[in-house]
């Protein structure tokens, strides 16, 4: 992933039905879903996301301790992560780190601190404990998409929003064994899919994505209401949120699927102007495929989302 700067999206009552499909935990849980349930504009502060709010839809989290460790080093670091929830489905601990061969933590590697706080502003000893403080606030249900983005440290942060995306899923389903991420590794041949469980304003996501040597060769991403038929063919909506967000869901879906095809790189996929929520759903998710990629594992991803109220 590469650093670059991420406003986050809001719901306002203005554009509230302008959300996107199964918006509400992502996700993730959906990123999608949770983003829904922000109240700030785009340049919000991460104060305002504090509060958590009552989920309406999807699985709550199963009391236990769920873990990710991915299975190689880049730049000498990988990341080991794990969530603890309580019997009440809210999150009271996270231990994200990036932690070297020796097991120790980035946090404690005094040159690499100071380097990147003069390139970046930040630094894992700030960022890091940041973005684990903001699941036992915001996102303790699980609300992925209350994580703001760290400026500066926009790649963590995205890989941060991916892995809790992950565990809650995990969570959801009581799973505890280890989830495993082969990053870095090529990614195999095949048809990789996603499909969101809730209906958020009448919509759900649908992903698919295909490979083939090891690169991105199609990508399908669409909000399908019950009878399968795609935002983008929504006259109404789109006519409205155009006036609103100056796009629509007809405008940034194709752009978002060419830019991962062009890419082949969910990272490099850049934020629509004006569909800033459903960009970062899309990121989240295409993310989550790459990882299926990677392994290989062609079984379907459902997402149970959660739906924030707003």
């Amino acid at each position: 992933m590469r650093f670059k700067s991420v406003l986050t999206s809001a719901s306002v009552v203005a554009i509230s039905a302008l959300a996107l499909a199964g918006c509400g935990s992502g996700s993730s849980s959906s990123s999608s879903s949770s983003s829904s349930s922000k109240k700030s504009s785009s340049s919000s502060s991460s104060e305002k996301t504090t509060k958590v709010v009552k989920m309406t839809a999807g699985a709550k989290m199963k009391a236990g301790t769920y873990k990710l460790e991915e299975e190689n080093y880049s730049h000498g670091y990988k990341v080991k992560m794990s969530i603890t929830v309580n019997k009440d489905g809210k999150i009271t601990k996270s231990s994200y780190d990036q932690v070297n061969k020796d097991n120790k933590s980035k946090v404690d590697d005094t040159d690499y601190n100071k380097q990147m706080k003069k390139v970046s502003g930040t630094n894992p000893k700030a960022y890091i404990p940041k973005l684990n403080k903001s699941l036992t606030a915001g996102a303790a249900t699980g609300n992925v998409g209350s994580i703001d983005v760290v400026s500066g440290a926009t790649e963590s942060s995205k890989t941060f929003q991916n892995y809790t995306q992950q565990l809650v899923q995990a969570a959801q389903a009581g799973d505890t064994a280890t989830i495993k991420i082969d990053n870095g590794k090529k990614m195999q041949d095949g048809t990789y899919k996603l499909q969101e469980k809730n209906y958020y304003n009448g919509y759900k996501v649908s992903f698919a994505i295909t490979v083939k040597d090891g690169k991105i060769t199609k990508s399908n991403y669409d909000n399908v209401n019950k009878k399968g038929e795609s935002k983008a063919d929504d006259a109404s909506y789109n006519k409205q949120m155009k006036k609103v967000s100056k796009t629509n869901p007809k405008a940034y879906q194709p752009a978002l699927n060419k830019s991962l095809v062009k890419n082949s790189d969910p990272a490099k996929v850049d934020v629509v102007t004006g569909a800033t929520h459903s960009s970062n759903t899309f990121v989240l998710y295409a993310e989550q495929l790459q990882n299926a990629a990677q392994k290989g594992d062609t079984k379907t991803i459902t997402v149970d989302n959660m739906i924030f109220a707003e």
